[in-house]
């Protein structure tokens, strides 16, 4: 037990030095002078790197026109890195040398995706790499359709790969300017491929590959297709569920609270304006990207968007935040809770009590580290800067989603390290921090017998 403890402390240290390592190398090579079209300081080019490797698009220059054609494909390496994650990255980088894979090392890989067992990582992490392959890849060459027609043919296939790439990760860097997809808020092809991919890249890996076995069962007679969705696994079933539950909610709700709103989607027609509100929805998951300017949101719709990005998207994926199966477990025990009941049950399937506990400790350090940037970003900046804005600049770093009331840029140096700690804090996870401050602690403490005393609670 102690050496499997010890081999996760190891687990966690290499994820959170990783991406550290990371960030700092790809902020060295943005700031030298070839990966720039003007001198930038250092403090932007560790911006910049810690949002690409964060996969969350909070910038605070306008990568179009900093960055060189070198410093466009550092930050899409970066992109990708932080997308995939450090341990998938690693592995590639063994295959390629043709190297062994180690016990040891197999069972990092085992702890870093929470897998059951050590049969097959190698070949579950060889299938993620193709699968994120062949997704970007049909993603650039929807998108290079219509950036060819935009910016000719060699650019606009660079765009899509670089659109691909970013949206994929749920980075939501582009290099199109400095609205974003604005100038395509119409264009259902940008709309639908940029959508599908955020979908796809937050989903999570697992649930792809749960699914795509099921498929083939069924596409081989193994089991009827009426049992498509029942016999996936149940971390499957509510990660798929609680996804559609939240963009359908999201989508009605922005395209209610927003319908009138000439600074949104007031000024569209009614089919653009349900497309408008479902990509508001969808790049909530933690992606980034915009088609309508952030800042010109009502209050109340900007409350439901902080929401939406705090709870981000699924594990084992690109996406960030609490993470819809976390959310969804606080739900079924307050709903168990609610009417009197003792085990959580999903699906017919009764749901480990470890995982309630770790779903609750994951929350409160979300929200603690939530709240302790929001109140110290608070601080830094004048009173002129109303709250409403630094709290969903401070849900959009920590959950690593990108969006932005126009506040980035004009945040002090103080408050730009914040947003940097709450950008690095939500792509490592805060459940991967809590365990690194943990150490080598035996969990295994003697047994005590305590008197048991209840309190007042409400």
């Amino acid at each position: 037990m102690k050496r499997k403890q010890n081999i996760r402390w190891n687990t966690m240290k290499i994820l959170v030095i990783g991406f550290l390592s990371v960030i700092v190398l790809g902020a060295v090579l943005l700031w030298l002078p070839v990966s720039n079209e003007k001198p930038i300081s250092f403090l932007d080019a560790l911006f910049t790197s810690t949002t690409s490797v964060c996969v969350t698009g909070l910038v605070t220059v306008v990568p179009k026109y900093q960055f060189t054609i070198m410093g466009k494909i550092i930050l899409l390496i970066l992109i990708q890195i932080g997308g995939l994650g450090i341990i998938a990255c690693i592995t590639a980088f063994f295959m390629l040398l043709k190297r062994k894979i180690t016990v040891k090392e197999r069972i990092v890989i085992q702890e870093a995706y929470n897998m059951n067992s050590l049969g097959g990582l190698v070949g579950m992490v060889r299938r993620i790499l193709f699968g994120t392959v062949v997704v970007e890849g049909i993603g650039a060459v929807f998108y290079a359709i219509q950036f060819s027609r935009d910016y000719g043919l060699v650019k606009g296939i660079w765009y899509g790969v670089f659109h691909s790439v970013s949206a994929f990760c749920n980075a939501g860097i582009d290099i199109l300017g400095e609205d974003s997809l604005a100038r395509y808020v119409t264009s259902p092809l940008i709309n639908i491929t940029t959508m599908m991919l955020i979908i796809l890249g937050g989903i999570g890996f697992t649930v792809w590959y749960d699914v795509i076995d099921n498929g083939k069962k069924i596409w081989h007679r193994e089991i009827p297709k009426k049992w498509c969705f029942t016999r996936l696994k149940l971390h499957s079933k509510i990660a798929i569920v609680t996804t559609l539950i939240l963009l359908i909610a999201g989508t009605l709700l922005n395209f209610v609270l927003e319908y009138r709103n000439p600074e949104t989607i007031g000024n569209l027609n009614t089919g653009q304006k349900i497309m408008a509100s479902a990509f508001q929805a969808v790049t909530t998951r933690t992606a980034g990207f915009s088609t309508f300017q952030q800042s010109g949101m009502h209050e109340e719709t900007g409350f439901l968007n902080i929401i939406l990005m705090f709870i981000g998207g699924s594990p084992g994926g690109t996406a960030g935040g609490l993470k819809t199966t976390t959310f969804a477990l606080l739900f079924l025990a307050f709903h168990t809770m609610l009417r009197g009941g003792h085990d959580i049950e999903c699906f017919q399937r009764k749901v480990a009590e470890d995982s309630l506990r770790v779903a609750f400790v994951t929350f409160m350090l979300a929200l603690g580290i939530y709240v302790t940037g929001t109140t110290v970003i608070a601080v830094i900046e004048p009173d002129t800067i109303s709250l409403q804005k630094i709290m969903y600049e401070t849900a959009s770093a920590m959950a690593t989603v990108g969006l932005t009331q126009d506040l980035t840029t004009h945040l002090r140096v103080g408050s730009k390290i914040v947003l940097m700690i709450l950008m690095y804090a939500g792509r490592v996870g805060p459940m991967t921090i809590a365990l690194l401050f943990a150490g080598k602690v035996n969990l295994q403490e003697k047994m005590r017998t305590l008197p048991t005393e209840k309190i007042m609670i409400g």
